[in-house]
């Protein structure tokens, strides 16, 4: 995959991992129950966790390797947003709610294009 079809994709799952994880940090837990029925059943220090987690993956996705300090980052950052995506996918199933697993997989997938295509000699 070329490189700035990496960026690309890295741009957009930074972008929407950004926002998700602004949202989680600041948002009150009440205009997040609106829209993610899952917050109410969790505990709320779980929510800004995880938003803070989405928060520095989407920056570890861009900012490494933009300016050379320790790319390698980029990779260890696309692995944990793939890790945070399966844990959610397996949450949303116990739950029911299939249908909110489509994104976690889309999300997954690109994150583990960006994790493999930022291998060190990768070609794919």
């Amino acid at each position: 995959m070329s490189n700035w079809l990496l960026w690309i994709v890295q741009g957009l799952l930074a972008l929407s991992f950004l926002t998700a994880g602004v949202m989680k940090s600041v948002r009150p837990l009440e205009q997040l129950k609106q829209s993610m029925a899952w917050v109410g059943r969790v505990p709320p220090m779980l929510v800004r966790f995880i938003g803070i987690c989405e928060l520095l993956g989407a920056i570890g996705l861009v900012l490494p390797l933009a300016t050379g300090i320790l790319p390698g980052l980029t990779v260890v950052a696309a692995s944990g947003l793939a890790l945070i995506m399966i844990f959610a996918a397996i949450f949303h199933a116990r739950q029911g709610e299939f249908r909110e697993i489509g994104l976690n997989v889309i999300l997954l997938l690109l994150a583990l294009v960006v994790a493999i295509g930022r291998l060190p000699g990768a070609h794919f």
